[in-house]
């Protein structure tokens, strides 16, 4: 798995989050919500430290990361996360 995030969806992150510095995001599977890979669950995401990582990539200072335990979640898949501008909000594509 590969994370890929865009520099203008890294800053959105920063400022909704008002992160300073070096910070971490996790994206974790939860139950619930739409728009999923697998029906049922959906992509959440906190600030957290990171403890055992599956995969991660480092953009704007901010560590964006998934957890070992929901490698089950993404499977063999590449998570792209980029701006949707007319929304003005993140946007998730899986390869």
């Amino acid at each position: 798995m590969d994370i890929s995030i865009s520099k203008v969806a890294a800053k959105w992150y920063k400022d909704e989050f008002s992160i300073e510095g070096q910070g971490y995001i996790q994206f974790f599977a939860r139950y619930g919500g739409v728009g999923g890979l697998i029906p049922g669950f959906s992509l959440g995401m906190q600030l957290n430290t990171p403890q055992e990582i599956y995969a991660s990539t480092t953009v704007q200072d901010i560590t964006f990361f998934v957890e070992q335990k929901d490698a089950w979640y993404f499977s063999d898949n590449h998570l792209k996360i980029q701006l949707n501008h007319k929304l003005n909000e993140p946007e998730f594509v899986y390869s």
